[in-house]
Order: structure tokens, then sequence, then C-alpha cells
């Protein structure tokens, strides 16, 4: 069991760092971990499955002796079909107590792909092409679900491909399609049939990340980067023996499968899986509380989009006082919303920050010391964070100044070994091994993070990254079409959403309906479709000739504040938005505003912020004549 700390700031951390991090973390491997943690109580329940929101109170209950037999199975399964300790296992799977069995059933035999069902078809392709996938694991054909459309399309054109595993379908040898139902239980649950000695350094996982256009970004994880990030969880969360943590995130990503998987499985914690959508099934957001209420849960991942969703949803007679706090990162949080659910729930919620690249998590707001709003913490335990200081060449100059704005880099245990393909390798290690996250933000003198921004484009929806070349590449396959670039658009539901600005060829006659209609055919990620097409007369340009994508975002940012700020109706007779760059924040929205006769100058301060208090991006009210 783990031990339990007070975090209340860099100080316990830095009493915690006392004891190396190679005598405190003992495990070699996630499964060395996992069977360590099914050990304390084999009796316990692991896994409580829910259908959906409306059956909730009819879970399928699956102990810890069923778990770690499940997941031996399928590492024995896996090594029949020819996976060895160098060989990728590719997962398309819903969030399913299979998914759990097949994640470290391959992380034990060889590589485990987790693959974001969502994808189209020949995203799919390309990220097996580039891990090198040996099996395919993905659910058969069913009612609501493309997944086994999308596979059997690509299947045969993955030359490293050696099988098809099926989930709740049938084999057909012939096809080298092999039924997982039909075959599991064929091997034993109470060993392992193959022999493999697992070094801490060995790549455990390969999850794709940041953009999913050309080359696939597959991070190399290790065993040690996820048997220390789950200890380094357990301590800033308090998981222990008989947490319950609600999981409602995709267990294609590293939050759903380590912070509400390995985490609490190796410490002999309860997870209870919110239906194979999780958190996308309206039955379990409509249900959520009295979901808390019957299993008396401690916890729960989130991003922005989950909390904005609950904060309509009445707690009414639940009793959720069991919940401790929601964890919130993947994307900004208003500082608005923050408080609000606070008070709606009367839970507390720990911001965080972190990337697939460092194994889910580097920061997070302490649970029993000041929660600083707007910022997401303090480094976690072995881990460090600095601000560098580049030229714009994105090359190294000096560290940051307390307070002053840079790239966040991080170092430690954590962090991954690099992307499969060298071509992303390129700059993205600083001096002494630290690793450039391509997000700015900054210190403050208690050492909290701030974020202010990203350098590397992406536009995070919801919590998923899109990288703007999975939008820009197709539109440039338009005819006519001179200049694209794509950017997020600050949004209240979902922090931001993808906009395209694009500048014509001289004398086309395009409009921007026929180009929305061209990228809701061609850009192969639905996520990545743009709300909106702005056609402009000439997207902007550095000296150099680059496009210059910040004043893209303010223009954005100015065009939705203008929307929004529509309903302040005869409020006021005059109203001016301007967005630029922030020394402080990142970027800033002014608006200026003359309040109309009959309202004065607090009244429409009040309104401005209840209309905008779902928006993160920075802004300030200024009375104009």
């Amino acid at each position: 069991m783990v031990e339990q700390y007070l975090i209340r700031g860099i100080k316990d951390i830095e009493e915690i760092e006392k004891i190396p991090h190679t005598d405190r973390i003992r495990e070699k491997s996630t499964i060395e971990m996992l069977e360590k943690g099914a050990a304390i109580d084999p009796d316990a329940t692991a896994i409580r499955f829910l259908f959906n929101g409306d059956t909730y109170d009819s879970p399928v209950d699956i102990p810890y002796s069923r778990l770690i037999g499940r997941i031996r199975q399928t590492a024995n399964m896996f090594s029949d079909l020819g996976i060895g300790a160098g060989d990728v296992v590719t997962y398309v799977l819903p969030n399913i107590p299979q998914t759990h069995f097949v994640l470290w059933g391959a992380e034990a035999a060889g590589i485990a792909n987790p693959i974001n069902p969502l994808l189209d078809a020949e995203t799919i392709k390309d990220i097996c092409l580039s891990a090198k996938t040996k099996i395919l694991v993905t659910m058969a054909e069913m009612p609501g679900s493309e997944m086994w459309q999308k596979i059997d399309a690509v299947r045969k054109d993955i030359p490293t491909l050696k099988a098809v595993v099926r989930v709740m379908g049938p084999s057909d040898e012939a096809e080298k399609i092999v039924g997982y139902d039909d075959n599991i239980d064929s091997y034993p649950a109470d060993r392992y049939t193959f022999t493999r000695e697992i070094h801490p350094d060995e790549i455990a996982s390969l999850y794709h990340t940041g953009g999913t256009t050309g080359t696939p970004k597959l991070a190399k994880r290790t065993h040690y980067n996820e048997v220390a990030m789950a200890h380094d969880l357990a301590i800033m969360g308090g998981i222990q023996k008989g947490s319950t943590l609600l999981c409602g995130l995709p267990l294609f990503h590293c939050n759903g499968t380590i912070v509400t998987g390995l985490t609490p499985f190796s410490f002999s914690g309860r997870v209870v899986i919110l239906s194979p959508m999780g958190y996308r099934d309206p039955s379990v957001m409509k249900n959520f509380y009295k979901i808390v209420e019957k299993y008396r849960a401690e916890m729960f991942s989130a991003v922005p989009t989950i909390l904005s969703v609950l904060l309509d949803m009445p707690v009414g007679d639940a009793d959720i006082s069991s919940l401790k706090y929601a964890i919130c990162g993947a994307a900004p949080l208003s500082v608005e919303l923050f408080k609000r659910f606070e008070t709606h729930t009367g839970m507390k919620i720990l911001e965080g920050y972190g990337l697939t690249e460092g194994a889910v998590a580097s920061a997070i707001n302490p649970k029993d010391g000041e929660r600083k709003v707007g910022s997401v913490g303090i480094r976690m335990p072995y881990q460090q964070i600095k601000i560098a200081i580049l030229d714009e060449n994105g090359r190294y100059l000096r560290d940051g100044k307390t307070g002053e704005i840079g790239a966040v880099a991080i170092k430690g245990p954590t962090i991954f070994k690099g992307y499969v393909e060298e071509s992303h390798n390129h700059g993205i290690w600083l001096p002494d091994d630290f690793f450039n996250t391509g997000d700015l933000g900054r210190l403050d003198e208690d050492g909290y993070l701030w974020l202010t921004g990203r350098k590397k484009e992406l536009i995070i929806r919801g919590g998923h990254n899109i990288d703007p070349a999975a939008i820009e590449e197709p539109l440039y396959k338009m005819p006519k079409i001179k200049t694209v670039a794509a950017v997020g658009r600050p949004d209240p539901h979902s922090g931001e959403v993808p906009v395209a600005y694009v500048e014509l060829a001289e004398g086309a006659d395009m409009d921007a309906a026929e180009i929305m209609d061209w990228a809701k055919a061609h850009v192969g990620e639905k996520a990545a479709v743009p709300k909106e097409i702005i056609i402009t007369p000439q997207i902007p340009l550095t000296p150099v000739g680059k496009i210059f994508k910040p004043a893209l975002r303010w223009d954005a940012t100015r065009r939705i504040y203008e929307e929004e700020l529509k309903t302040l109706g005869n409020m006021v007779q005059k109203l001016e938005i301007t967005v630029g760059e922030d020394k402080t924040h990142g970027t800033r929205v002014t608006i200026r505003v003359s309040p109309a006769s009959g309202h004065d100058m607090a009244s429409v301060t009040e309104k401005i912020a209840e209309i905008l208090t779902r928006y993160t991006v920075h802004y300030e009210v200024q009375e104009t004549l």
C-alpha cells in the first residue's frame, strides 16, 4: 500500500525526494505492479463496468483474481501468436474490461499501441505502419460501431500484421482472424506460459500524440516511465487500497489507462468504467451524480468540457459527499467555471498539467495546500519543470527567471524515450536532457506553473489534440486555394475548436460554404473538421514570410467575443474589442464599452462576466467615452 502524504507545496515534494526514486520505486515493470496490486486482496473488486448510465445499478463486477487472470491469459495468447519483447500489439477498442486485459497483456508479452477508434481507417493504417503492428485487436461488427469495418478495410495493407484478434466475434482461420472469446479460456490464468525478464528501460507502450496527419507521432514510453507515474499519481492523489475512481475518459489515452487504470490497480483501488462510450454517453452524464452516490466515488478525471456539462446537471438529492476532488487537465479551465463548479458540487478541483510524452502528468495543484486558480500546480515528485528561453530558431539561450514566459521544459523518470519516427525527434531535447513540451508558461515564486500559450500550434478541442496540418493539407488539395492556416478559436464548451483561414488564388470565386463542404469530405478526423471557414484577402506573414498564426488566433478570438457580446443589446451604446499579446497571460482581450443611458459600468461588467463565464482567454473591461 502506498504511503500517504500531506501535499501542501514544494517543500513537501522535496521532503519526499530525500529518498531517491530508485529506492522508493521497487517494481521494474507495469505487470509487476499489477501482480502486486492484485495480490493485496484477490477477492476485492477491481472493475465495476456499467453498460450505460441508465442501468448504473446493475454493474458487471470483476474481482482482482479475475483481472490478473485475464491479463495473464491475454499475454499468453499474444505470446502464442508470436508476440515477443519488441513486437507491437495495437488495439482499437472502446471502454470495456477487455481493453484492460489487452493493454496490460500486451505490455506483459510485448509492446502495447492504443489507437483512438474515432480516427478514420487510413489514419489507423498509418499508425500501424509506423508502429510495425504484428497483432491488431478490435471489436467485432456490431450496431453503432464502425471499428470492425475500419480494421477490415485496411488490415491487408499492413505488411507486418500476422493476425487480427476480434473481441466478441468468431475466429476465421482462413482470414487470420482470432476470436478472443473463443480462445482466451484455452490459456492458463494462474501463470505465464513464456519467460520474459522485463528491464525497466524496455518499451512498454507506443501512444500516438499530437497530429495524426502524415507520419504519425508515436511516443515510446518505458515500463519505468509508467511505473514511476503510477507512484507519483498515488502520492499526489492519495490513491490507496479501496479508493474508488470513475473512468469516463477513453482507454486509448494515457489519462484513462494510467490515472484510472494502472495506478488504482497497483494499490488495490476500484475503477468504475462509465460505459463503453465513457463521458460521451449522454445517459452517463444525466445520471453522473447518482453514480457517484451509488459507488461512493472519491475522484474522477475530466477535461473542462466535462465539467461544463456537469455544471448544467442538477445534483438533486444525490449524496456526493464521498467525492474528494476532480482532476482536470488537457485544456485550460475558466476561472469562473472553476468557481461555479466547486459551488455547484461542493468538491475540490485539482487542475493539472501533463502530456503523453511525460507519461500523463507533470504538475498538479496540491490536494492539501493552496490551489492557485488558473495555474496547473506544482511539479510532481522526482520531476523537474523549468522555463527555457529559446531563440527564434528554438535554440536554448538560458533558463527563465521567476515570472518570465518561455518554453515549458520537463525532466525526470517519467519522460519518454523519443518518438518512433526519427524525424519527429529533431529539436525536442534541450541541454541536460530536458524535453521541450512546446507549451509556453511561467513559474511563480512558489513554484506554481501557469500556462500562457503554445508554440507548437496544436488545437486542443475538449482535451483532444488536433494538428493544424490535419485541416490544412486536405484544403490545399482544393483547386484555387492559395494559402490555408488552421487555428483554435475559443469555445465555451470545448475550450477551443478549429477554424480555417483561407486566402484564395487570384480570380477564384469560391465561397466559404463550398470550402466547408470540401473540408467535411476530405478532413480525415471528425473532430478536426473546422467549425468555420474564414476567407481573408491576405493571411498575415512574418518578416521572413512564414504564416503568423498568433494574429489569426487573435482575430478568431475577437470575432467570437464580439458575437457573444451582441447579447449586451441596449445595455451599451459603444463596444470595441481588441486582442493581442500579454506578457503575463499570453493573450489578452480588451473590451472597451460605453454604457447606454440607464445602465452603469458595474452592471455592464457583471453582465459581460456572466456571458463569458466559460471562456478561458484573459480579458479586461475598460470604460470608454
